[in-house]
């Protein structure tokens, strides 16, 4: 396994106290995950501390969204075991994204003290303000209903650069075109099954399903990836020399 670092020092970048807090568990947990091989070991630095990147807070991610699933701790070891070593923790964030397709959504009322915990950090009143206006925080006295599905990826919102009328926009963008696939995708499926018997219909949603998330996932991905350099390299040649 490779260990993720720091773009800009090249170092690791927590120390495992605040990898746990980021992934909501205990250091005893990370310790145990690394004692399974469920992470990898840390870089050692000075005073024999250390020190974690991007990559281990992926794994940690993915364990946790397995453990949602229902999946037993040796499930999650097989799992593990399958992922490519030199997976980058952009690539873990699709794994998870997949696994966590299949979890039903989850509306839960929780006090302000079990955000923190599952938000992985310490949240100010902007941030609450923040994950409230993208729909996935709604006070309620003195707690909150959350999304539970969509709470770490807001929070993962509330370190971009971006002003929140672009993250509403965006999510906005992204919920209008993927309700245009379903529905356009759901045509296209039932007018295959239209004549079928129902045991047929339901064999084939079960087996389409995975399908078509990974298919839309990965589809987006590259596409993204597309976008994003040919934007670099038109704004690389309209540069004066």
């Amino acid at each position: 396994m490779t260990t993720d670092t720091d773009s800009a020092t090249g170092e690791p970048t927590l120390t495992i106290d605040e990898l746990a807090a980021r992934a909501g568990i205990t250091v005893r947990t990370v310790r145990f995950y690394g004692t399974k091989g469920l992470i990898p070991p840390p870089v050692i630095g000075p005073r024999r501390v250390g020190h974690y990147g991007p990559g281990h807070l992926a794994r940690l991610n993915l364990i946790e969204e397995l453990q949602h699933q229902g999946m037993t701790l040796a499930a999650i070891e097989r799992y593990m075991e399958q992922l490519p070593a030199d997976l980058s923790h952009h690539d873990l964030a699709i794994h998870r994204a997949v696994v966590a397709s299949w979890a039903p959504d989850t509306v839960e009322t929780v006090t302000p003290q079990e955000l923190r915990r599952r938000a992985g950090r310490a949240l100010s009143e902007e941030d609450v303000a923040r994950l409230t206006a993208m729909g996935i925080v709604r006070p309620e006295g003195d707690a909150f209903r959350v999304d539970s599905g969509l709470l770490r990826l807001a929070v993962r919102l509330l370190d971009v650069p971006l002003s929140q009328e672009a993250i509403l926009a965006a999510r906005e963008v992204m919920i209008e075109h993927s309700r245009a696939a379903a529905r356009e995708l759901s045509r296209l499926f039932r007018s295959e099954v239209s004549e079928r018997a129902e045991e047929d219909v339901k064999s084939l949603s079960a087996h389409m399903q995975p399908i078509v998330v990974q298919a839309l996932l990965t589809t987006f991905q590259r596409s993204l990836r597309e976008e994003v350099h040919q934007w670099l390299t038109g704004s690389e040649e309209g540069r004066p020399a």
